[in-house]
Formats: structure tokens, C-alpha cells, sequence
């Protein structure tokens, strides 16, 4: 039960056509969309501060709408991540961090800087990028995983950096990109991004079972077994939040993933 505790799972977003229906009720009120998907899901990554930035106001509103032990992650700009030189980028990190994330409050969770799959590792260059991370701003504590998407970051060196840094490296199941299970932050972030809409909730049900156990390794400070990994350094096993985050593939088909999920790690 502490483990599944520190398990949160949850979908890309919550404005989505094809969820009114079929997740939301008929009728359900557009602009109530987040109070019904916040009692359903455990955690939101929002997309929409990736592509542009948002009034303070709207993330007092967004933290306003969830229940209490909700979270959001927040993709980061892709000013921040999408340039040749990463090491050029304190200014537009300063402006992400400093838009009025700060009003999530407590609903704040992992900042994800996500690459382009032509992004490729430079050691240096990346250091320096994490080194730019802030650990609070205004106070508030600050939480980064990273997502790269490119075949030349499975190497060691990459590990170390984000271990040295105490940043996360995103897990992300999919079939267009390579996946790197090392952990290396004090948090878990995982990425489902291969449901097929054939299925109910995504997955097969013998899936689904399968990401809960590895949930819940990963929240009690395991290492799981069948993941692609780096290196065969385990970080120490102490407990850690895991997040779990249906994303892409067949869309409309995530929040019943998600609430899935949720219902095997909660039992």
C-alpha cells in the first residue's frame, strides 16, 4: 500500500474531442473537463507549456480545479530544448520557470524537457544544459526528468551526467524511439506510448498487469527486470514517486488506460 501511494498515473492533457463520450459523459461541461479528469486520474502531464506560455492566473486556476494529492508535470518549452547549442539556453529556461509555474503550488510535479529524436548526445553540451536546471525558483522546489529520443544518449556518460545532476531519465515505451530504463533521479517517470485502440484501456489486460508490477518496484526502489538498461549500476534502493503517463498511440483510448492502471496498483 506505500508503494501504490506513491504511484501517480494519469494522461496527456484533458482537452481532447474524442474523450467527450467516451471518457467524459455526454453533456459533460467543456470547461469542467479538469474537475472530472482530476477525480479519474491521479496526474496530468500538460502540453500546452511546450508550446507556449501560459498567465499565472491559468495555473492558479488549473491547481484550483484538482483534488487535493493531484499532480501536474509541465512539458517545458521547446525554446529551452529544441536549439543546436543547449548550453544557450538560461534565458529561455529563466522565462519558463519564471511564468507563474510557482502557482501550481503543491500540484506541481516533474518538469519534462523533452528533445527532438534528431537531438544527438554531446557531453559537454548536455552537461552544461543540466547544469542550467534550476532547484527552486520563488521557493518552490524543482523536479526535471529529461526525454531523449536519439540511439547516441545509451551510453554510460549520459547516465552519470543525469545521476550527477540528480535529474530523471523519462522511460518511454515506444516503437518508434529507443528507451533508456536507468534510474538516475529520486523520482520514476515513465511514459506508456504504444496503446492500440483494439484494446479497452490500451493494453491487454496481461500488459496492464505487468506495468503495475513494474510500478510498483520502481515506487518501492527496485530496479525491474525486462527494461532496457545502460549500465548495470542499480542506484540505492530507497523508496521513490513514480509517475505513469499514457501518451500517444491510440489517444482516446489513455484515460481508460490510465484509470486501468490505476485500479491494479491501488488493489
Amino acid at each position: 500500500m506505500v508503494a501504490a501511494m506513491s504511484i501517480r498515473i494519469g494522461i496527456g492533457g484533458w482537452t481532447y474531442e474524442p474523450w467527450r463520450g467516451t471518457f467524459y459523459p455526454e453533456k459533460w461541461p467543456q470547461k469542467r473537463e479538469l474537475d472530472y479528469a482530476g477525480t479519474h486520474v491521479t496526474a496530468i502531464e500538460i502540453n500546452g507549456t511546450y508550446y507556449g506560455s501560459q498567465k499565472p492566473a491559468t495555473f492558479a486556476s488549473w491547481a484550483a480545479a484538482v483534488p487535493e494529492g493531484f499532480v501536474f508535470s509541465l512539458k517545458a518549452s521547446r525554446y529551452c530544448t529544441n536549439r543546436k547549442v543547449l548550453a544557450d539556453a538560461g534565458d529561455s529556461i529563466a522565462k519558463f520557470v519564471g511564468q507563474g509555474i510557482v502557482e501550481l503550488g503543491d500540484t506541481l510535479g516533474p518538469i519534462l524537457w523533452q528533445f527532438m529524436a534528431t537531438k544527438q548526445f554531446d557531453p559537454d553540451d548536455f552537461g552544461a544544459f543540466l547544469k542550467l536546471l534550476p532547484a527552486k525558483h520563488d521557493g518552490l522546489a524543482l523536479r526535471h526528468a529529461v526525454q531523449v529520443r536519439h540511439e547516441s544518449f545509451a551510453v554510460p556518460e549520459f547516465v552519470a551526467l543525469c545521476r550527477e545532476a540528480g535529474v530523471t531519465i523519462v522511460y518511454a515505451d515506444s516503437t518508434e524511439y529507443p528507451a533508456i530504463a536507468d534510474v538516475t533521479g529520486d523520482f520514476v517517470y515513465a511514459r506508456l506510448e504504444s496503446a492500440e485502440e483494439r484494446f479497452v484501456a490500451g493494453y491487454a489486460p496481461h500488459t496492464l498487469d505487468d506495468w503495475a508490477a513494474k510500478a510498483k518496484r520502481w515506487a518501492a526502489g527496485g530496479r525491474p527486470d525486462g527494461l532496457p538498461y545502460v549500465t548495470e549500476t542499480a542506484p540505492a534502493k530507497t523508496p521513490r514517486e513514480t509517475f505513469v503517463f499514457f501518451i500517444n498511440g491510440a489517444k482516446v483510448r489513455a484515460p481508460h488506460g490510465a484509470m486501468a492502471l490505476i485500479e491494479r496498483v491501488s488493489a
